[in-house]
C-alpha cells in the first residue's frame, strides 16, 4: 500500500525507529505519538504527503491527528496489506479501539467505512468479498472507482443494430454508425450526451464511471435491490450478510446522490418479509440509511404498494404489500406528485355468479390476431373472461365495419354498466377485459399520489407481461418483477419528456422499456451476462419495433427509438478464460508467469511462497491447477481502468479507443 510504503520510508530514516534487523519499531514509535514527540512530528511534516494525512490546519496552525496516526500503525501490527481492519475481528471495539486494548464491548456496523465492489453476477455468488477501508485502503479504493475503459459498443435501432464506424474496410453484415453526429454518441447544446445507455458491467463500477458525464443531470431514480431475505441473489460469503448488505447499499447510494440533479428523485424498493437469516426485515436500516445518506430533512414519503391480490401464508404474518421509500436530492426544490393515474380500480371484476349482461359497443375498436385492442382508450384488464360473440366481426383495413355485440358475466350492477356505456366509457380491453376508463375531465384534472397504491398493477401483471413478452407459458426468468404500470406512474409523477431516468438494479429491464415508451432518456445497469443479453436487450429491441404489452396501449406505443448498449471492459477476466482453456500444466504455467507481471492477484497471496512449492503445484491434477490459479486472481479487479486506455498491457482495441474517448470526450 502507497500510505504505508511512505510512512514506513520516512520513519526507517531514524535510526532510532529501526531494530538491528532493519523491521520498524512501531510501539516505539506509537509511544512517541502518544506524547507528541516533536522529532516524530517534525519528520512526519518533511513529507508533503505525510503532512496532508495527519496534520489538519485550524485557526492557522497544523494539529497533529493523533489517534488517526496511530490507529493506523495499530492496525497494521497484524495486517500485511490493505484489506480491512475489521476482516478478523469484525464488529468488536470501541471508538476504534479493539479488544485487546480494551475490555468493554460494542456490536458495530463493522464495514461502516468500508467499499465492498459487490460482484453480482453467477460466478461471483459465495466469493468471498473485500471490504476496502477508507482509511487503510483509500490507494486501492480510488483505483477501484477509477471510470472504466468501455468495450462492445453498438445502437439498437428499428433498422438493426450500428457499430462505431472505425475508418476500416467491413463486412457488409455490420451497419456501421454514421459519423456525422460528430462521435458515436448524440449531444445536446451542453454536450451532454441524450442516446439511451444499456450498460453491462459492475454496477457501482459503472456509476462512477457515470459520474463525469452525468452528475447532477438525472432527474429520477428508481431501484428494486436485493431484499436480503435470504433468497433473493445476496449471497455473499459472510457472517455478517446484515452489515454486508448495508455496506453494499450505502457504497451505491452515495454516488447515486451524485448523480441525481437538484430538483431529482430516488425511489427504492423494498419488501417487508422477514429475512430468514436475520430474523428482521431490512426495510427500517434501509430508512435509516436512505435518512444518513440523503439527510433526514428530504425524507418525501414511503409508498405502499399492494403487490399480489391473495397474500402469502409462507410467513407469521401474511404479506401482500411492499414498500418504495422516496427521498429528495433537495426537499425544497420538490413540489406535489401528482399524476392522471393509469388505474385498474374502476374496472369491473368478472364473477360467473353475477348478471349476464349483452353489450353493444360502437364502431372504432380493431381485431388483430384475433383479439379485440382498443385504439383510443382502456389499458388494464381481468385476466379470464367468457365471451360469447353475438355478431360476426368484420374486418376492413384493420378496423371493424358494424358494432360488436357481445355476451358476458360481470361483477357489477346492470346500472352501472348502463351508465358506462351512455358515457361511452366502457371498453373491452387487449386480454378481453372488460373496463371503465375515465373522462377528458377527469384526466385533465391530476391529483397527488397517495402513499397507498392499490390500483399501480400487481407481481401477477408483470408475470403475465414477462410470458407474454417471451411467448411462454411460466415466468420462471424472475421471481419478484415489477409492472409496466407501477413504473409508469413513478415516472409520470416526477419526470417531464427527456428527463433522464436511472435505474442502476435493471434486472428483467422494465424501468428502461416503460421509460423508453414514455419518451424518458434512461440508463440501464446490470452485471449478470445472461440476462443483459437475453432479456433486457431482446426487451427494448421488441420495444423499438412496436412491442404492444404493459402500457403500450396507454401511451399509444407505436414503436421507434434507439439505445446504445456497452459494457465495462474486463481485465482479469481474461487470464480467467485462458486457464480454463488450458490444455495441460505447461500452459498453466505459462498463464502464470504473465499472471505475476500483468494480471491483479489476491491481497493475499505471496507470491515467493507461491514460486518455492512449485513443484507441489505441479504433482496437482490439470483440474486442480486450474482452480487454484483462478483462486488466485483478484476478483475486484475484472475491469481495466481509464487511466490504462492506453497501455498496451490491456490491449484495448482502437475502436474501444475511439468509442471510451468520445463518451469521455477525451481528446485525441
Amino acid at each position: 500500500m502507497k500510505l504505508y510504503t511512505t510512512l514506513e520510508t520516512v520513519l526507517k530514516t531514524e535510526p532510532n525507529y529501526v531494530t538491528d534487523d532493519g523491521n520498524l519499531k512501531k510501539w516505539v514509535v506509537i509511544n512517541k505519538a502518544q506524547n507528541y514527540d516533536a522529532e516524530l512530528l517534525i519528520l512526519l511534516l518533511e513529507n508533503e504527503e505525510l503532512k496532508k494525512r495527519y496534520f489538519k490546519p485550524i485557526a492557522g496552525a497544523l494539529v497533529f491527528d493523533q489517534n488517526g496516526f496511530i490507529n493506523f500503525l495499530e492496525q497494521k501490527n497484524y495486517l500485511n496489506d490493505s484489506y480491512t481492519a475489521y476482516k478478523n475481528k469484525v464488529g468488536l471495539n470501541i471508538d476504534g479501539k479493539y479488544l485487546k486494548q480494551r475490555n468493554e464491548v460494542s456490536l458495530v456496523w463493522p464495514f461502516k467505512d468500508c467499499v465492498l465492489e459487490g460482484g453480482q453476477s453467477r460466478e461471483e455468488d459465495k466469493r468471498e468479498e473485500i471490504f476496502f477501508n477508507e482509511t487503510l485502503a483509500q490507494d486501492e479504493i480510488t483505483q477501484l472507482l477509477e471510470p472504466k475503459v468501455l468495450t462492445n459498443a453498438k445502437r439498437y435501432t428499428i433498422n438493426g443494430i450500428e457499430f462505431p464506424s472505425t475508418g476500416e474496410p467491413v463486412p457488409n453484415s455490420i451497419r456501421e454508425v454514421p459519423e456525422g453526429r460528430g462521435g458515436f454518441f448524440n449531444r445536446n447544446e451542453n454536450g451532454t450526451i441524450t442516446d439511451n445507455l444499456i450498460i453491462k458491467g459492475n454496477n457501482l463500477l459503472a456509476l462512477h464511471s457515470l459520474k463525469e458525464e452525468f452528475a447532477g443531470k438525472i432527474k429520477l431514480i428508481y431501484i428494486d435491490p436485493p431484499y436480503n431475505t435470504g433468497n433473493d441473489g445476496f449471497k455473499y460469503n459472510d457472517s455478517f450478510t446484515h452489515s454486508a448488505w448495508l455496506t453494499f447499499m450505502k457504497n451505491r447510494l452515495e454516488i447515486a446522490k451524485e448523480l441525481l440533479s437538484d430538483d431529482g428523485l430516488i425511489f427504492v424498493q423494498m419488501d417487508s418479509t422477514r429475512n430468514s437469516q436475520i430474523g428482521t426485515s431490512e426495510l427500517p436500516y434501509l430508512n435509516l440509511l436512505l435518512d444518513e445518506v440523503f439527510e433526514r430533512k428530504n425524507f418525501i414519503g414511503n409508498l405502499h404498494w399492494k403487490k399480489k391480490k391473495q397474500p402469502s401464508f409462507l410467513s407469521r404474518i401474511a404479506g401482500i404489500m411492499e414498500c418504495v421509500l422516496v427521498y429528495a436530492k433537495n426537499e425544497s426544490k420538490i413540489g406535489k406528485l401528482s399524476i392522471e393515474t393509469i388505474s385498474d380500480s374502476n374496472k369491473p371484476i368478472i364473477n360467473a355468479s353475477n348478471n349476464i349482461s349483452v353489450i353493444s359497443f360502437k364502431k372504432g375498436m380493431r381485431v388483430k390476431k384475433e383479439k379485440i385492442e382498443l385504439i383510443r382508450k382502456g389499458v388494464y384488464t381481468t385476466r379470464s373472461m367468457d365471451i360469447e360473440y353475438l355478431d360476426d366481426v368484420q374486418i376492413a383495413d384493420g378496423r371493424t365495419i358494424n358494432d360488436i355485440r357481445i355476451k358476458a358475466q360481470f361483477r357489477t350492477s346492470q346500472k352501472n354498466i348502463d351508465e358506462f356505456l351512455k358515457n361511452d366509457l366502457i371498453f373491452i380491453t387487449t386480454n378481453l377485459g372488460l373496463r371503465r376508463d375515465v373522462t377528458e375531465e377527469e384526466k385533465g384534472n391530476s391529483k397527488a399520489i397517495t402513499d397507498l397504491l392499490l390500483d399501480w398493477g400487481q407481481n401477477q401483471d408483470a408475470d403475465d407481461e414477462i410470458k407474454k413478452l417471451f411467448n411462454i407459458n411460466r415466468n420462471d426468468k424472475f421471481s419478484n418483477p415489477k409492472p409496466e404500470l407501477l413504473i409508469h406512474n413513478i415516472i409520470k409523477c416526477c419526470t417531464e419528456e427527456d428527463d433522464i431516468v436511472l435505474d442502476y438494479h435493471l434486472g428483467s429491464g422494465t424501468t428502461c422499456a416503460v421509460a423508453h415508451k414514455m419518451n424518458r432518456q434512461y440508463i440501464g445497469i446490470e452485471q449478470i451476462d445472461e440476462v443483459v443479453e437475453n432479456v433486457i436487450t431482446y426487451r427494448l429491441d421488441k420495444v423499438i419495433n412496436g412491442e404492444q404489452g404493459g402500457i403500450s396501449e396507454n401511451v399509444e406505443w407505436q414503436g421507434g427509438g434507439e439505445f446504445v448498449y456497452l459494457e465495462l471492459k474486463k481485465y482479469n477476466q481474461n487470464f480467467v478464460e485462458q486457464i480454463q482453456s488450458a490444455k495441460d500444466t505447461k500452459e498453466v504455467l505459462e498463464i502464470w508467469e504473465q499472471m505475476k507481471t500483468k494480471s491483479f492477484l489476491n491481497y493475499n497471496i505471496d507470491i515467493q511462497k507461491q514460486e518455492q512449492h512449485l513443484e507441489d503445484f505441479k504433482a496437482l491434477t490439470i483440474a486442480e491447477q486450474k482452480q487454484h490459479l483462478v483462486e488466485l486472481l483478484d476478483k475486484n479487479q475484472l475491469y481495466v481502468n481509464l487511466s490504462s486506455l492506453n497501455d498496451k498491457d490491456f490491449e484495448v482495441s482502437a475502436e474501444d479507443k475511439k468509442v471510451t474517448q468520445d463518451f469521455y470526450q477525451i481528446k485525441k
